[in-house]
């Protein structure tokens, strides 16, 4: 991650301090989400990073969402808005999603009437992976995509590459994570089942749960899966 965020933000001395995958942000008044990575560096800023193989995914008022609920998540009650710390939503996407053939693109909000930015410590970013050259940039890119450690550019991320395709351990670990994703995905077709059923034949959860034969000790899982699609 700090390889990641050195290259794309052009800062080499950024030193991260906290990592977490798939980092739930909860919104008890509406939709909740869950961050690809969420990191925290030594000055405290906050980075949420997330891969997008799917344009739809990567919307303007998607990262608009992920930065006011990093906002929220950030500010405990009983503490100056004027503390909040400076913020990044970074998308790295597989296709060029804003369209514009650039192999990055910075959006800050801007004072038109005197052509300043506004400086809210606010930074949406999007990377296209899709553009590759010689650039720090360009390689990082190739290596996100490579599939072969020994054609990277990095030795940090062959590295990894490898301890998790070549070593027992990390074979076992990759194994597990994906039987995760399978799982993962198993749940997410029932909760779309029970939505489904819920809004056509306007039945309680319950009910739709009984009707699928669910196990209760499943219950809490889908009930928070469910709010965060809602």
């Amino acid at each position: 991650i700090e390889l990641v965020l050195h290259i794309i933000l052009n800062k080499p001395d950024i030193r991260v301090d906290k990592i977490v995958t798939q980092y739930s942000l909860k919104n008890i008044k509406g939709r909740s989400l869950r961050l690809d990575i969420y990191a925290v560096d030594s000055s405290d800023k906050k980075y949420n990073i997330e891969i997008q193989r799917s344009d739809r995914g990567a919307g303007a008022k998607r990262a608009r969402y992920n930065s006011s609920l990093i906002d929220c998540d950030i500010v405990p009650s009983g503490v100056s808005v004027e503390n909040l710390a400076e913020t990044y939503v970074i998308f790295i996407t597989e296709n060029d999603v804003l369209g514009k053939n650039k192999p990055i693109y910075h959006i800050d909000r801007y004072i038109r009437e005197s052509e300043e930015y506004f400086n809210d410590g606010s930074h949406i970013i999007y990377v296209n992976a899709s553009y590759k050259d010689d650039t720090e940039l360009g390689k990082l890119m190739h290596d996100f995509w490579c599939k072969n450690p020994d054609d990277m550019n990095f030795g940090v991320l062959a590295d990894t590459t490898r301890y998790f395709k070549e070593d027992k351990e990390g074979l076992h670990i990759m194994c597990r994570a994906v039987e995760e994703m399978i799982d993962k995905e198993k749940d997410e077709i029932q909760v779309s089942n029970i939505q489904k059923l819920m809004k056509k034949q306007n039945m309680s959860f319950e009910e739709v749960c009984d009707l699928l034969d669910i196990e209760k000790e499943d219950y809490d899982t889908y009930r928070e899966m469910l709010k965060e699609r809602n």
